[in-house]
């Protein structure tokens, strides 16, 4: 409710009491303020076909923050950046709204003041770790994912998932417990959702449907100018593995790429939030800051799904079985190549993931979250998207076997220009 706040004095969900409105139109049914005992009292009614929660609205679309980051201002435009579009990035106010992503890292500095309240601490998997990012790279990556200044998807929640440590080392079991730890969170916070809609009926209210989607991975190619597939976790099979571009639409130098990548984002002298104190920056390069802004991407157009952004027949013909279901179990195949998961016994893994609630019908005989059930997006419906939105053959000096595709958030049309 702290958007409608930003826009309005008063609350207009919880004014007034009692019946406030009769549509007698081609839209039949009431609108009001009533008791949970007279909702289920309704809800019985034969002739009501469902009950929903009134949402907040306002008159907001497209916008264009002058003064952007570069790399925020090349995913909004189709073209390379010119004088004019340097620092404009055009985006969906919504972008990100309803939307929860796990940084999983080195932790976030919370306190700063460019995420406006929606960064939040949520595990520290090292061991003798402090809930605090000591390192800098995870708050650096959190500021381009969902900062109002530096971030892609401004109205998105970060949450910190500490696995590495001042140093920016850590185990591969304590990023197993980070990813199973996250997964948990996301799929409460799924059922959770699912199961107000069965007691409300029906919502278009995209904050909702956010939360039914599956998890989606995005990872870093890696900064060795080699190929990505002798590199974890970007040889993962069903995470989003990014390289990174310049500001003159090349693929940067230390950049790896290789059949791997699947999509290229800004990389190269990015700036974004630090450590140090709560409005520190700095200025990175990295395929770690190019995967970010495809992380802020992915929760941006999960936020603006339905919309003219980002259209449902993008999703055609694209859920695979094999990523739709959605458990801890599957997390961490997300993102680890196959050969790494090899060596993870299958007793490691039921040790730290609690049993499902399998006797919810929203869950699989196997105690999979079937996201599907519900509208949710998979992995593999939303990853074929992306690139599908990308833009094509931007991108110069790439070895023959690497995708040329840069990430495109759709916010500008064939002319390059502003929907709105």
């Amino acid at each position: 409710m702290w958007l409608a706040h930003s826009f309005l004095q008063t609350n207009p969900l919880t004014s007034g009491s009692g019946l406030l409105h009769i549509f007698d139109g081609g839209l039949k049914g009431v609108a009001g303020k009533f008791t949970g005992v007279t909702l289920d009292k309704i809800r019985a009614m034969p002739e009501v076909e469902y009950v929903e929660r009134d949402q907040v609205v306002y008159a907001k679309g497209e916008v264009t923050q002058h003064g952007s980051p570069w790399g925020l201002a090349r995913i909004s435009h189709r073209n390379k950046l010119g004088l004019s579009t340097l620092g404009d990035y055009i985006y969906e106010s919504r972008g990100g709204e309803g939307v929860d992503v796990y940084v999983i890292d080195t932790g976030i500095n919370v306190e700063h003041v460019e995420f406006e309240g929606r960064a939040h601490w949520g595990y520290t998997a090292i061991r003798d770790g402090y809930d605090d990012d000591e390192n800098g790279h995870g708050t650096h990556c959190a500021g381009t994912i969902a900062s109002i200044k530096y971030g892609v998807a401004k109205k998105a929640h970060v949450y910190a998932v500490k696995v590495l440590g001042w140093n920016g080392k850590g185990s591969v079991s304590d990023t197993i417990a980070g990813v199973t730890w996250a997964s948990n969170q996301a799929q409460a916070k799924a059922i959770e959702v699912i199961r107000e809609l069965r007691a409300i009926g029906k919502t278009s209210h995209k904050g909702s449907v956010s939360n039914i989607n599956g998890m989606h991975f995005a990872v870093a190619a890696g900064n060795d100018n080699k190929d990505a597939c002798n590199y974890s976790p970007a040889a993962a099979e069903l995470a989003i593995t990014i390289g990174a571009s310049t500001v003159s639409d090349g693929r940067a130098d230390f950049s790896n790429h290789g059949q791997c990548v699947d999509i290229f984002a800004p990389g190269l002298n990015i700036k974004s939030t630090y450590i140090g104190s709560n409005t520190a920056t700095t200025i990175m390069p990295g395929t770690s800051m190019a995967s970010p802004h495809v992380a802020g991407l992915l929760a941006y157009y999960l936020s603006v799904q339905g919309s003219r952004t980002f259209s449902p027949k993008l999703l055609k013909n694209t859920n695979n079985p094999v990523v739709s279901n959605w458990s801890p179990t599957s997390a961490i195949m997300a993102v680890l190549p196959s050969w790494m998961t090899a060596f993870i016994p299958a007793s490691f893994i039921e040790q730290i993931i609690p049993a499902s609630e399998s006797d919810e019908s929203f869950y699989n005989a196997d105690g999979t979250l079937d996201v599907t059930q519900f509208g949710g997006i998979t992995p593999t419906q939303l990853k074929t998207a992306l690139i599908n939105l990308g833009e094509k053959n931007r991108l110069s000096a790439l070895p023959s076997n690497t995708v040329n595709v840069l990430a495109f958030n759709n916010a500008t049309n064939a002319e390059g220009n502003p929907w709105y």
